[in-house]
């Protein structure tokens, strides 16, 4: 039985008997799209003449994105207030 179907049918199935969100419901709809691309990657690559390393590295990088950390928001606030302070030359 192909993984989609399966999938598919979890997601039937729980439609029926859960709240939209539900959380086993939601799993089942993230792993059945996760399954759909899963699938258009793997035919789309067997379509295509073969990728270089760069290539390769650049759809891999559309998967995996490189996360940034959270500006620090005491950092964020105090300079903007520097800023505003030291900007207005007509202050008292």
């Amino acid at each position: 039985m192909s993984t989609i179907y399966r999938h598919r049918g979890r997601v039937a199935a729980l439609s029926r008997s859960r709240p939209a969100d539900d959380p086993d419901y939601l799993a089942a709809q993230r792993d059945l799209a996760a399954a759909n691309v899963e699938s258009y990657i793997t035919r789309t690559l067997a379509a295509a003449p073969p990728l270089t390393d760069e290539q390769r590295t650049r759809l891999a990088e559309l998967l995996r994105p490189v996360r940034t950390p959270a500006p620090d928001r005491k950092a964020v606030v105090a300079e903007r207030l520097a800023e505003l302070d030291g900007g207005d030359d007509h202050a008292a």
